[in-house]
């Protein structure tokens, strides 16, 4: 994108707080997708990794509480939360789609790209802390998540696409 700041710009430097970035979150709901994870997982600095068997049992015995599957309300709770907050900070949304075990959003903001997802994580979970069926003390998320910028205006076609037709043609497979 154009009015868009690159990664490759992002690396070399801080940006303004006034250059909008736009960005490719994920986060996991706790316990669901752990390191070494069959279906491959992402170690911070790293990138994708393969299964390692071994290490996700390994941080399954270490799970402090269970794993936190989102319901439907749940879900839907957590869209409108995203899609409020994002609409007050004057975040643009390109897209967002909120699984049961994870959530992903696709957001250009004037903001630190882990702000934003710090932001809407601390909104989700107050919200589902409000619900009726609250999820109470208990941590919701996994620490972090995945952040990838968007470079071109094709790579946020590619993304917003993955994040809202690709996601249920995966499921239904399920």
């Amino acid at each position: 994108m154009t009015d868009s700041m690159s990664g490759k710009a992002l690396a070399a430097g801080t940006p303004k707080p006034t250059d909008p970035i736009t960005v490719f979150i994920t986060w996991t709901t706790y316990g669901t997708w752990l390191p070494g994870d069959s279906r491959g997982w992402r170690k911070q600095k790293a990138g994708d990794q393969p299964p390692q068997p071994l290490l996700a049992d390994w941080c399954r015995d270490r799970l402090k509480e269970k794993p936190v599957i989102l319901n439907q309300a749940q879900r839907r709770e957590v869209e409108q939360v995203i899609r409020r907050h994002a609409n007050i900070r004057g975040w643009e949304l390109h897209a967002v789609s909120v699984r049961s075990n994870h959530v992903h959003v696709v957001a250009t903001a004037c903001a630190a790209p882990k702000t934003v997802r710090d932001q809407l994580k601390a909104n989700a979970t107050t919200a589902l802390r409000r619900m009726p069926d609250a999820i109470s003390q208990q941590k919701v998320w996994t620490k972090g998540g995945d952040m990838e910028f968007i470079d071109t205006d094709e790579d946020l076609e590619q993304v917003v696409v993955y994040v809202t037709e690709a996601q249920d043609r995966m499921e239904r497979g399920k």
